[in-house]
């Protein structure tokens, strides 16, 4: 069985190549695909009968190669625009949302956006009833702070 590995190393490449690619779609940097490319030329050497030792030493060299050329021409052109990208709370805001319970004045409720609840505030410190449409505005650690759709920013 060991036999049958060590003559088809090529697989093992491919299968961490994959998973690499994989593991891209979840971050987005543009970081482990340099290493499924490091992966997929380990692969074709494989392929092509070198050793052990030349297939991690292709691994290593395209996948370096690629954070050094690759990356940088995938984040300018697939984030364009996108200079200070938000992400996590930060992409909250402006995200309109349903009050998932009513929202107490001078205190808490929660509303539901894309799925996630969040635990709320209004901006003017009024009630907001479950059920009604709001606009995050901002937030507060892991608060947002909302206000009734239709009525401007504070």
């Amino acid at each position: 069985m060991v036999e049958y590995f060590v003559e088809n190393m090529w697989q093992m490449w491919a299968l961490i190549s994959l998973m690499c690619l994989i593991l891209e779609l979840t971050s987005g940097d543009f970081f482990i695909i340099c290493f499924a490319i490091g992966g997929l030329f380990a692969s074709a050497v494989a392929a092509l009968g070198f050793g052990w030792v030349g297939q991690v030493i292709v691994c290593a060299l395209f996948s370096l190669l690629s954070i050094f050329f690759v990356r940088p021409v995938a984040l300018r052109y697939l984030h364009k625009g996108e200079k200070a990208r938000v992400s996590n709370a930060d992409a909250l805001i402006d995200r309109i949302g349903t009050v998932s319970e009513t929202i107490e004045p001078k205190g808490y409720g929660r509303v539901a956006i894309d799925g996630d609840d969040w635990k709320a505030k209004s901006m003017d410190e009024s009630e907001i009833q479950k059920g009604e449409s709001v606009r995050v505005v901002g937030r507060e650690s892991l608060v947002v702070m909302v206000e009734k759709v239709g009525k401007s920013a504070v």
